[in-house]
């Protein structure tokens, strides 16, 4: 009998757990562990309207104070989880405790990944992660404050589009040879690019950061293209999934913490959720996902195998970004090989790009186009055939491509 869950990770998917833990009758003990202060909260507005002073705090919490009193929820905060003992199923912490369980769910998340370059310390070097960084960063949003960005993601992106919005003079720093390389489709990029140029955002593509220039504080990055002027830096090349934890209790992982398609590591007693694992992907294959959806979708049914009611997990990934006033939505995961379809204008900021694989709907990528996006997921879960010419014909109705 379950008697003692025990999640490690305070984020999306550490509180989805709780949720479905006790909405499908889990009655036993119930501990969350979190490295931050704070209680889980959302971190998709952090680089966005939190970032822009248009998000007050209190709002990035996913759950009231009181979810946790009323599910029975123990948050023990400010302690990070240091090794797990898997014969004697305890789990020690940093303040020199140990917890027991009987089942325990890694949500470890990820981390930010470290640009290695000389002059990382100095001051005016950020990253983007947690609550705390936007606070620090936004203290520079001045009018005239020179921001480089070095990396052209989502977050770099969202970003660029508040500073300038802000006033500051933003140059993003992109080793690539173009915009959102892992994330989007070349037709895709090129709109971005267009759209950031647009509203003042300088671009060096093709440049490799190389040092981060200044005494006591960043001064410029020195890039084999030359030299880029900044009072502010920050750094945005990623996501390194937290899996350190698990790899010391002798757990598979694989690029994240490897789990079957019901969540379950290679210890049956424990299991994994979120952007810290590594699973069967929808469309084949093992991915690892970064994403809200695959971090709440993933937690539910760990939970469900957790407490003996094993769904495998099949979701259609996806995934959003949020730039002046463009919304970009994603479904499915693109390859290279893919063929793509233009559906719609992109000067008309209503498009959306679809992906084919073998004649079968692979992906969608739409910009302020949620019709197309909702009917993509739903081809794509479907894995239908839908001609090229159907698909790029905008005569047709979204809704009648289903």
């Amino acid at each position: 009998m379950v008697e003692r869950i025990v999640i490690i990770g305070a984020g999306q998917a550490g509180a989805q757990a709780i949720a479905t833990l006790r909405a499908e009758g889990f009655e036993g003990s119930l501990t969350l562990i979190g490295d931050e202060a704070y209680p889980p909260y959302q971190r998709p507005p952090l680089s966005k309207a939190y970032l822009a002073g248009d998000f007050a705090r209190e709002r990035l919490f996913l759950k009231p104070d009181a979810f946790y009193a009323e599910t029975g929820c123990e948050l023990r905060l400010s302690l990070v989880a240091t090794a797990i003992d898997r014969p004697r199923k305890t789990v020690g912490l940093s303040d020199g405790t140990k917890l027991s369980y009987d089942r325990l769910l890694l949500a470890t998340g990820a981390r930010v990944r470290q640009l290695p370059v000389p002059g990382a310390a100095l001051a005016g070097v950020y990253y983007l992660r947690g609550i705390a960084d936007v606070d620090a960063l936004r203290q520079h949003f001045q009018p005239g404050t020179r921001l480089a960005i070095v990396g052209g993601g989502y977050i770099g992106l969202e970003v660029a589009a508040v500073a300038v919005k802000h006033g500051l003079k933003v140059t993003v720093i992109e080793a690539a040879n173009r915009v959102m390389v892992r994330a989007a489709s070349p037709q895709i990029s090129a709109f971005y690019e267009k759209i950031h140029r647009a509203n003042g955002v300088e671009f060096a593509l093709g440049a490799m950061a190389e040092r981060f220039e200044g005494d006591a504080r960043a001064q410029g990055v020195s890039t084999n293209l030359g030299r880029v002027e900044a009072d502010v830096i920050l750094a945005g090349i990623g996501i390194v999934p937290n899996c350190e934890l698990a790899e010391a209790a002798g757990l598979a992982c694989d690029n994240g913490i490897s789990v079957d398609e019901y969540g379950v590591t290679s210890d049956p007693d424990i299991f994994a959720a979120g952007d810290c694992t590594s699973h069967p992907g929808f469309a084949g294959g093992r991915v690892r996902l970064e994403s809200v959806q695959n971090a709440i979708d993933q937690a539910k049914h760990a939970a469900l195998a957790m407490v003996g009611k094993p769904l495998a997990y099949r979701e259609v990934p996806w995934f959003w970004s949020d730039q002046y006033d463009l919304k970009l939505q994603i479904a499915g995961l693109a390859r290279p090989g893919d063929r793509t379809v233009l559906r719609g204008n992109p000067e008309t900021r209503k498009f959306s790009v679809f992906h084919l694989r073998d004649g079968v709907v692979a992906a969608v990528e739409a910009v302020n186009a949620a019709p197309d996006y909702i009917v993509g997921r739903r081809l794509i879960a479907a894995r239908a055939m839908v001609a090229p010419e159907r698909l790029q014909d905008i005569s047709v109705p979204a809704k009648s491509l289903a």
